[in-house]
């Protein structure tokens, strides 16, 4: 089958053309022609057509072979180029073929044309699979040194033939570090040893492979991989290197971990959440049951004194649990607001472990247990600059959480002076305490976590306030306990003399002087009590009536405000904060604009750190936090009206 061969012919002479073509027509060609004789011409034929080979006359009148040569290789075309000539000596022929001249055949030889011709043919089509095979290589060679992925190719025994750029950016190793190392170099030793012999045995079996890696850096820093594993194959068949490209997935693990702890941590929320609620309902409606139910007894005719006061006990007991409950949320609020009040001042010790002692020795005891305690400095010397309610706080809490949970053996509570502080601690033989839960017990609500076979009375607080309280004092508290065996809970407290005030308490503090103190008698007052919730109003008329003449009743700020316009000679004012239509802070700062005589005593169920500061720039002159107790009111009735009557 003819070939198509397209000759451009550069040649001066039609006859000497036409011999030329003869000659190649005994070939097994079919030729296309064209005879140019002028550089232009010969520019145009090769912007315009296409050929397969150019054979160009030496000497001609216009311009030579050379400039012809010369204009093929300006126009970047790749095609043999033979010059054919009569005149033509060995150093010109010599310097044609140095220009890029393919071969020279003179013109009395010219039975050399076809096979020349042939050759060229045959070479200039295996320079184009050459040169197209180079330009493939430099492609792929570019594309795997710039590939944003790192790239290792070892040998099948896994020592590393190349490393790209990348590798090297990513694990800080050069080239020449690892050529020869097996890629084990990398290991961090956070995966297992069939992990990696069973992707050995997938790539031997000429499978690819994916997976993570958990790497180590040249520094030391680890880092995850996203790899793919492919064997390469010769012509045969048989496997001769292993292909790994590697991503760095880092961040993208860390994300995912971020979002796998958030999940855990809303979980945990939500299902302590749901545990507090639950523990939250069972601690307020047991004693409500208490003050509820037995109120409803005390309907009941024919009680014998003994019984009415053993209720009436019962129901004074069960809103004491209470209050405790809500003052533990309360001190939760405040500490996690930061607006807990410390006041430092000299306290004795000994004193404290001495009170605590009396006070649970009887229900200890009722337990058939023992109680003992042991102070390790003589009296004189025990006494700290410390607040000392907030100790009594966190002795207390430690030892009602020991009773609770101890049903047998003894309880035993001090401290002893260790260098600059005092190590406190309260020892049990109770139930013990899991390791895995004894960082959880001291967070919030852990109580209501715990398995209904342990749980107890209590709303999970205590062991929190008492960690924040130690802390606030500059001390630090920890357990060690064995499950079965029992727990000592320690915490320490600095041993100083120092007395700094650290912060000025908003609320009235109620002490056991307070309530025994016999007041004189005040009375005549004229009162408005401004208070929207009926029993709150009731309870506290029955209370004014103690030292008022004449008592006035508001249910709302804007009513509040009318009746003092009204009646200017109003005494006292007990203000609820919050009531409806106007709250108290407001109908305050209004009374204030036109009457600035009459005491004003707030009174909140809040009970938050600021209740009182804030009072105070409303206009109050005191304030008082619900549940009120009348011995503490009687004492602020007191302070303002000592005239009376």
């Amino acid at each position: 089958m003819e070939k198509t061969l397209r000759i451009l012919v550069v040649e001066d002479s039609e006859d000497d053309a036409l011999l030329v073509l003869h000659l190649i027509n005994k070939g097994d060609y079919n030729i296309v022609f064209e005879r140019v004789e002028t550089a232009e011409r010969m520019k145009t034929m090769l912007k315009e057509r296409t050929w397969d080979i150019i054979l160009s006359d030496y000497v001609m009148p216009h311009f030579n072979g050379l400039e012809a040569l010369e204009l093929l290789k300006e126009s970047g075309i790749d095609i043999p180029f033979i010059i054919i000539s009569g005149t033509i000596g060995e150093d010109v022929a010599v310097e044609a073929m140095k220009g890029g001249a393919n071969d020279y055949i003179m013109k009395n030889n010219l039975q050399r044309l076809l096979p020349a011709i042939d050759r060229e043919l045959r070479e200039s089509g295996n320079r184009a699979e050459r040169k197209r095979a180079e330009e493939e290589l430099r492609i792929l060679s570019r594309a795997v040194e710039q590939s944003p992925a790192s790239i290792i190719i070892t040998d099948t025994e896994g020592k590393i033939k190349y490393v790209n750029s990348k590798f090297t950016e990513i694990t800080g190793y050069t080239p020449n570090e690892v050529l020869g190392q097996n890629p084990r170099i990398l290991k961090s030793g956070e995966m297992s040893q069939d992990y990696y012999k069973e992707m050995w045995q997938s790539i031997a079996l000429g499978n690819e492979w994916f997976g993570e890696f958990h790497n180590k850096k040249k520094n030391g820093e680890l880092y995850w991989e996203l790899v793919s594993i492919s064997p390469i194959f010769d012509t045969t068949g048989i496997i001769t290197h292993f292909l790994a490209v590697k991503e760095d997935i880092t961040s993208r693990k860390q994300t995912e971990q971020e979002l796998i702890n958030a999940k855990e941590k809303a979980e945990e929320s939500e299902r302590l959440k749901t545990a507090f609620l639950t523990n939250m309902s069972h601690e307020i409606r047991t004693p409500m049951n208490g003050i509820l139910g037995f109120a409803e007894l005390l309907k009941e005719p024919n009680l014998s004194g003994a019984e009415q006061q053993e209720y009436i006990n019962i129901i004074g007991k069960s809103g004491v649990r209470m209050l405790n409950i809500i003052n533990n949320i309360v001190d939760i609020s405040k500490i996690e607001a930061g607006l807990m009040d410390v006041h430092m001042k000299e306290s004795n010790v000994n004193e404290q472990i001495e009170c605590i002692y009396t006070f649970f020795k009887p229900e200890v005891e009722d337990k058939g247990m023992k109680l003992f305690y042991k102070n390790d400095l003589p009296t004189k010397e025990a006494i700290i600059g410390t607040d000392t309610e907030k100790v009594y706080s966190i002795l207390t809490n430690l030892v009602k959480n020991a009773i609770k949970y101890t049903e047998e053996g003894s309880i035993e509570f001090g401290y002893v002076k260790k260098g600059d502080d005092l190590e406190f601690y309260v020892k049990d033989t109770g139930i013990g305490i899991p390791k895995e839960r004894q960082d959880a017990i001291f967070e919030r609500f852990i109580q209501a976590d715990i398995t209904d076979k342990m749980a107890l009375q209590g709303a999970g607080l205590g062991l929190t306030i008492a960690k924040s309280y130690v802390e606030m004092l500059g001390g630090k508290i920890w357990i060690e306990s064995e499950e079965g065996i029992g727990s000592t809970f320690y915490f320490t407290l600095p041993y100083n003399s120092e007395q700094e005030e650290k912060k000025v308490t908003g609320k009235v503090v109620q002490t056991e002087e307070v309530k025994n103190q016999i007041y004189p008698k005040v009375s005549g007052l004229k009162v408005l009590i401004a208070e929207d919730d009926e029993t709150s109003e009731m309870f506290m008329s029955i209370l004014a009536k103690t030292f008022g003449k004449e008592i006035l009743k508001a249910r709302t700020g804007l009513e509040t405000i009318d009746i003092c316009r009204n009646n200017p000679d109003i005494d006292l004012i007990l203000m609820d904060i919050q009531m409806p239509e106007m709250n108290g802070s407001e109908a305050t700062r209004q009374i204030r604009q036109f009457n600035k005589e009459v005491i004003i005593i707030a009174q909140t169920s809040y009970g938050l750190a600021g209740d009182r500061g804030k009072a105070m720039e409303d206009g109050c002159n005191d304030y008082i936090s619900k549940p009120i107790n009348k011995g503490e009111l009687l004492a602020l009735i007191q302070k303002y009206f000592k005239k009376y009557p």
